[in-house]
């Protein structure tokens, strides 16, 4: 072994203290047996690490040189996304406005602490499928069990969330995006989903840290008693404020006339929400359900059905732009598949509860209600098996009158109250799917403006989430 320089001796004192801080915020001393490696690699050269790196072909070399370099960025990348930070996209106007679809989020995972990967072995910067050759993006084995990081925090209300999407353990790869897998089964069957390939694909099944990431604002923490009352969220019998930009879907009917390009600028309603009622084969049922009535010439105005916040909705009443407006009911189109999927609980998207959110170390009693309402946390979650036999019910094969939760849960909504596939559509938002905390939008398109048209929302990129 050649005596190491002084040199040598300084970059492994740097490696062998991160690594040691490493292990400390990990908590498994298991890890310390890596040390002598680091020591070997820096100190000792016993194994040449780096002997791949030098071959005698100038060719090869020059290969072997990017090729470790583009190694070593693959690595520092991996890590930086696994523990620290994760780029995001908002895909879905669930949270306008206070973030808007083409946004791009960095996402602090030490906010509330970065979890161990379920799945180790992937490739960095991909959530589950390889572009292109739609292959996997991870290996399967090993599999860890969950575990968490200290972080700088805990999750609280109203903060927005970026986590993992709870109903994406399984998976129709044909279906639409914004349909999972439970819909399906329950508005098609079980067996229609998996024997018709040529419209739902193949079903797969996906880790925790491999499904889809949704981003949302915290309504409910553990322990808390939420229901919702006419749009008006309630915690624990007290009225929750809006936030800032919320907004709900209305029925405009305007003086007369279309509306323009330019008055759907101004009051910030993108192409996609811009839904002329008129031209539904239904829509005269719908007035006369939400109350429009016939104007002077024995015909109806042109009704848009739009999301508008406070101060859209002022805008059009303060610029007269409009005959009547409604909000849109539960009756048109906000009855739909509310969790826990049973008619008899009678719960709808504007009207939902009471409902208790699971928390940690909480027992429950185990009755019908509580089973609907909590056995996918019990066998879904926390990997339990549940069964009733003879009249009894049985978890992991032994008789069971209670249960006592190992995870806190969390209830998310989206600002786009209307317009959100949120926990009243899928139910409560287990700890170990909880990714992390957007904290600055570093970029932001409008899909719906060309380049120089406002494409590049420049006001919105380096802000804060947090603050909106």
């Amino acid at each position: 072994m050649k005596k190491a320089t002084k040199t040598q001796w300084i970059f492994f004192a740097i490696a062998a203290a991160l690594y040691l801080a490493f292990v400390i915020w990990d908590g498994n001393y298991w890890l310390l047996l890596g040390l002598p490696v680091i020591f070997d690699i820096y100190i000792s050269k016993y194994i040449p690490w780096g002997a791949w790196k030098n071959p005698k072909n100038k060719a090869l070399k020059k290969v072997a040189e990017w090729v470790d370099a583009i190694l070593f960025a693959l690595i520092a990348v991996y890590f930086i996304n696994l523990f620290i930070f994760q780029m995001y996209k908002i895909p879905s106007s669930s949270l306008e406005k206070s973030l808007l679809v083409g946004d791009y989020l960095m996402v602090n995972k030490l906010s509330y602490g970065p979890r161990i990967p379920n799945t180790p072995l992937s490739f960095p910067l991909v959530q589950h499928t390889l572009p292109i050759i739609n292959t996997k993006s991870y290996i399967e084995w090993p599999r860890w069990e969950y575990k968490r990081l200290k972080g700088l925090g805990h999750v609280k209300r109203n903060e927005i969330v970026v986590f993992n999407y709870p109903a994406g353990d399984t998976v129709a790869l044909k279906s639409p995006s914004n349909v999972d897998y439970y819909y399906s089964v329950r508005e098609f069957g079980r067996e229609r989903v998996w024997t018709d390939k040529f419209q739902f694909g193949d079903i797969v099944y996906r880790p925790v840290d491999r499904r889809e990431n949704y981003v949302k604002r915290c309504i409910g923490l553990p322990g808390d008693s939420l229901q919702i009352v006419n749009n008006v969220v309630y915690i624990n019998g007290t009225a929750l404020p809006f936030p800032k930009h919320a907004q709900f879907n209305y029925f405009v009917e305007t003086n007369g006339n279309l509306l323009t390009d330019r008055q759907f600028r101004t009051l910030d309603v993108s192409v996609d929400d811009r839904y002329l009622i008129n031209r539904r084969p239904d829509a005269v049922s719908i007035f006369e359900m939400i109350g429009i009535e016939k104007n002077a010439a024995d015909s109806y105005n042109p009704v848009y059905m739009m999301p508008l916040t406070k101060d859209a909705l002022e805008k059009i009443e303060k610029n007269g732009w409009s005959r009547s407006i409604h909000i849109e009911p539960d009756t048109v189109f906000g009855g739909g598949d509310m969790y826990p999927f049973d008619n008899s609980f009678g719960w709808s998207r504007d009207n939902y509860g009471p409902i208790w959110i699971p928390a940690k170390g909480a027992t429950i009693e185990l009755n019908e209600k509580n089973l609907t309402l909590y056995s996918r946390c019990i066998v879904a979650y926390e990997g339990n098996t549940l069964e009733r036999k003879g009249g009894r019910i049985l978890i992991n094969g032994n008789p069971a009158t209670t249960f006592t939760f190992k995870y806190d849960y969390y209830f998310m909504m989206g600002d786009n109250r209307h317009n959100s596939q949120d926990s009243r559509s899928w139910g409560f938002v287990p700890e170990d799917h909880i990714v992390g905390r957007p904290i600055l939008i570093w970029m932001s398109s409008d899909k719906d403006r060309g380049l120089f048209d406002g494409g590049i929302r420049w006001n919105r990129i380096f802000r804060l989430p947090a603050k909106m």
